[in-house]
C-alpha cells in the first residue's frame, strides 16, 4: 500500500503540537511556529512538523536581502515509534507541497542528540556545514539557548543581573550551568518553481558540502501522546 492510501498530511494549529514538542520531542521546548503541520493515520494524528521563523538574522540572508521574507526554518520533527522507515521523510516532503513559495528551508541535525540528518539528505537539502550556538543554559531543570538569556530574562524571573559582568557570568552567579554543546549540521532546501530555485541557488552565500554519514542514535520518545484525532 502506498503512502498516500494510508496516511494524510494537514495544516494543523499550532496548539495541537504543544503535547509533542514538550513532551516528546528531545528539546522540551515550543520554539516559534509558523506554520504547523500534522501526519494522520485515518483520523488519529501520528506524527507533528512544524516551521517558524529563524532566530539568526544571518539565516534569514543566507540568498540575500531579497529573500530575506523568504526564509523559514523546520524547526521541530517528531512522529510516533513503529512506522515504515521513510514515513517521515514522505511525511516532510507533502509539507513542502502546501509552504508558501517561494521559501527557502532551513533545518538542522543535532549531533548532540546522534542526529546526522539522514531525513534531509533523503529529500536532497544541501548540506552546509555546521551552525547554531556551542553551549546550552540550564537552568531549574530548563534548558536554553543564547538567545532566549538576555539581560531582560534575569528582570522576568527577578534574578540579578550585574551590568558590569557577561551574560555567562550572571547567569551562573544566579545558579545557573552552561553545557558545552557541539554545533547542529545545517541543512538548506529551496522551494519553488525551476527558476525561483536556480535563483535561490546561485545566491546562497554558504558552501555547499558533501554530507556527513555515521550511525544514529535514538533517543527516548516512549511518551504516548493523547489522541487527537481530525475534526473533517
Amino acid at each position: 500500500m502506498k503512502f498516500e492510501e494510508k496516511y494524510s498530511v494537514r495544516s494543523i494549529d499550532k496548539n495541537q503540537t504543544y503535547e509533542w514538542l514538550l513532551r516528546k520531542h528531545y528539546a522540551k521546548r515550543i520554539p516559534s511556529i509558523v506554520h504547523a503541520f500534522g501526519l494522520y493515520k485515518e483520523q488519529s494524528m501520528i506524527g507533528v512538523c512544524t516551521y517558524g521563523i529563524p532566530p539568526q538574522n544571518n539565516c534569514l540572508l543566507l540568498c540575500g536581502e531579497e529573500y530575506h521574507d523568504h526564509a523559514l526554518e523546520l524547526n521541530r520533527l517528531i512522529k510516533n515509534d513503529g512506522l515504515e522507515k521513510n514515513v517521515q521523510s514522505w511525511f516532510v516532503g507533502q509539507t513542502f507541497k502546501i509552504l508558501p513559495k517561494p521559501m527557502i528551508v532551513l533545518s538542522y541535525a543535532d549531533p548532540n542528540n546522534g542526529h546526522f540528518g539522514y531525513t534531509y539528505q533523503a529529500l536532497n537539502f544541501l548540506y552546509t556545514g555546521e551552525g547554531g550556538a556551542d553551549k546550552e543554559y540550564v537552568f531549574r531543570g530548563y534548558q536554553y539557548s543564547a538567545r532566549h538569556i538576555k539581560d531582560y530574562w534575569f528582570k522576568a524571573k527577578k534574578l540579578v543581573f550585574d551590568e558590569n559582568l557577561t551574560i555567562d557570568q550572571n547567569f551562573v552567579n544566579a545558579g545557573g550551568e552552561l553545557i558545552p554543546m557541539d554545533k547542529k549540521r545545517r541543512y538548506v532546501l529551496f522551494l519553488g518553481n525551476r527558476k525561483q530555485k536556480q535563483d535561490m541557488r546561485k545566491k546562497l552565500t554558504w558552501e555547499v558540502l558533501p554530507y556527513v554519514k555515521g550511525q544514529n542514535r535514538r533517543y527516548n520518545t516512549d511518551y504516548k501522546t493523547l489522541t487527537q484525532t481530525s475534526l473533517f
